[in-house]
């Protein structure tokens, strides 16, 4: 009887460390949360979202345009939306985005653009203009907040490297309401 009860302790021990173990690995390299502070992402995202990163993508290079991204700042961590990958010739003209001489439609801007009274949302400029290159190199992202007017970004700070990326937004879980998955 007595030998029976040692034998539960040890499994019940077993499956909690089994899962300490499998929570602390998949929060260091599979998913992680973080706070949205800032307006730098208004309207898709608003200060104090909480928000959950699937690191797994950013780690084995599955960064497209538009994903919204966590990354590693000089001074902290950002969230930012990916306009611009690696070998694109990238451009701002006339409140449009142009990609490799493409208009691209940036339909996450519409309801921003409605309220827009008077000028533009996103200022005119070329990647050569912002970095002094032609092309975004290899291993890099160009960056911009939805909040075009309000936002410091690539425009600001130059591209973001690949190894700086945290991960990309999973899901918003709070405020409950507004929960959203894969932005």
């Amino acid at each position: 009887m007595e030998a029976k009860g040692k034998k539960k302790n040890i499994n019940f021990i077993l499956i909690i460390v089994f899962s300490i173990v499998s929570v602390v690995f998949l929060r260091l390299y599979v998913f992680s949360n973080y706070e949205v502070e800032g307006e730098s992402m208004m309207p898709t995202l608003q200060d104090g979202n909480l928000l959950i990163v699937d690191k797994l993508d950013a780690r084995f290079g599955k960064i497209e345009r538009f994903d919204i991204i966590v990354f590693q700042g000089r001074h902290d961590d950002y969230v930012k939306r990916v306009i611009g990958l690696p070998g694109d010739k990238l451009e701002y003209r006339d409140d449009s985005l142009y990609i490799n001489d493409k208009k691209i439609e940036e339909p996450f801007l519409y309801s921003y653009k409605q309220r827009l009274i008077g000028g533009n949302l996103t200022g005119d400029f070329t990647l050569d203009e912002i970095t002094g290159e032609d092309f975004i190199p290899e291993g890099y992202y160009f960056v911009i907040g939805d909040n075009r007017l309000g936002s410091w970004d690539s425009r600001h700070f130059g591209l973001v490297s690949h190894d700086k990326i945290v991960g990309k937004v999973f899901v918003r879980y709070w405020p409950r309401e507004e929960w959203e998955m894969n932005f």
